[in-house]
């Protein structure tokens, strides 16, 4: 009896001192306590798009860091609850209930997938938790399809796939001035479905034909096959609205196949995985939509870009700006608020106006999503070059 009871109480002692130590991890303050304003921050850190969410992560530590610094908010510090939501849309209403039910946040912000964030909403929704989204850009992450409304609790610091699709195709009829388009759409990804269909409505308005439509699913290999059906049409460019990890394995084995035309697509692109898997060569000749480059010159740009390489050891990419900013945006709505009461949070964040944000000034429009410019990018030898900016 003796031992058993030992035993329990070893348990129930590591059981605390784990607590504690995560506890510790959280936007920069040494402890949890009652006094802090407890954050969600839920993001892809394993999976296949954990290389988007681990910068978005690492761009909302280094916010609540910097905020805790200067003195946290309401006169509290920031503490972060970090969980994984594992690159999977069930593991993400898991992510969002457990920070929700369990460790009582007052508010959630993360994510860099759509089909992801579209799970997680529902909960924060039926909870009434406010919700900022970093990066997700199909329009059902803020919209109730059922009602065609804004859900109530649900915001996002990025633009959205109409916007993007529409960037994307006048791009390619009006700069690249290419009249033939074939498209490749994950069939798997609401991200790529919604932006393809956007891009095609835009291009074919513009007088831009597509010849060929081909689709494949997240985690497959070998595209030869749909790819030798693409050439055989003879597009003048390729759209691929996909993440890194297969648009690195689609544009290399496309140059392997001897196809020249550029490809095009979106900021599912950017991760310094794509040259990884594509290799610096096989993407010269293309190009993507996206949130943010690198080379901007604005003194917040070069701010961020400077803390992020000194804190990190390496320049950011958009996810990791993004989620510097939904971290930001989020407690400029707890701030102005004057509280930590969720309803309250959700009012003051509807109400976010040309808040100045490093990718730009951020309004929240009637659907709760950011009215913000988008920039155009060209690889070049392993790269991103910048080429342009398109205002909303």
């Amino acid at each position: 009896m003796f031992k058993k009871s030992l035993k329990v109480f070893s348990v129930g002692l590591i059981t605390v001192m784990m607590s504690s130590l995560l506890a510790g991890c959280g936007g920069g303050s040494p402890a949890s306590s009652s006094s802090d304003i407890k954050i969600g921050v839920i993001y892809e850190l394993t999976g296949g798009t954990a290389s988007f969410g681990t910068a978005a992560a690492n761009g909302a530590k280094l916010a609540a860091k910097e905020i805790n610094a200067k003195g946290g908010v309401l006169g509290k510090q920031i503490q972060m609850v970090v969980a994984d939501n594992k690159s999977e849309p069930s593991e993400s209403s898991n992510a969002m209930t457990k920070v929700i039910s369990q460790d009582k946040v007052v508010a959630v912000t993360g994510f860099t997938v759509s089909s992801n964030a579209i799970a997680a909403s529902t909960v924060a929704e039926d909870n009434k938790i406010p919700f900022v989204a970093a990066a997700t850009t199909n329009p059902k992450v803020t919209l109730d399809e059922k009602t065609g409304k804004a859900k109530n609790y649900v915001f996002r610091v990025c633009f959205i796939d109409p916007f993007q699709g529409t960037v994307g195709a006048n791009f390619i009829l009006n700069t690249l001035k290419l009249q033939k388009a074939a498209i490749m759409i994950d069939n798997s990804s609401d991200y790529s479905k919604g932006l393809s269909k956007f891009f095609k409505e835009a291009y074919t308005k513009g007088n831009g034909t597509i010849v060929a439509e081909e689709a494949y699913l997240q985690k497959d290999q070998d595209f030869k096959t749909i790819l030798v059906k693409i050439k055989s049409t003879n597009p003048d460019v390729i759209y691929v609205p996909g993440y890194y990890e297969e648009v690195g394995k689609i544009v290399k084995q496309a140059r392997e196949l001897g196809i020249t035309a550029p490809f095009v697509g979106g900021d599912g692109w950017d991760s310094p995985k794509l040259v990884e898997i594509g290799t610096a060569a096989a993407l010269n000749n293309t190009f993507m939509t996206n949130h943010y480059s690198v080379e901007d010159t604005s003194s917040a740009s070069k701010a961020f870009v400077d803390a992020y390489k000194k804190e990190y050891g390496q320049v950011p990419d958009a996810m990791a700006v993004l989620g510097y900013d939904a971290m930001y945006v989020l407690i400029d709505g707890i701030k102005r608020a004057n509280s930590a009461e969720p309803g309250k949070i959700r009012d003051a964040l509807a109400a976010t106006k040309e808040y100045p944000a490093v990718t730009g000034k951020i309004s929240l429009n009637e659907n709760h999503d950011a009215v913000k410019s988008a920039v155009i990018l060209e690889l070049k030898d392993g790269k991103q070059t910048f080429k342009s900016t398109v205002n909303p």
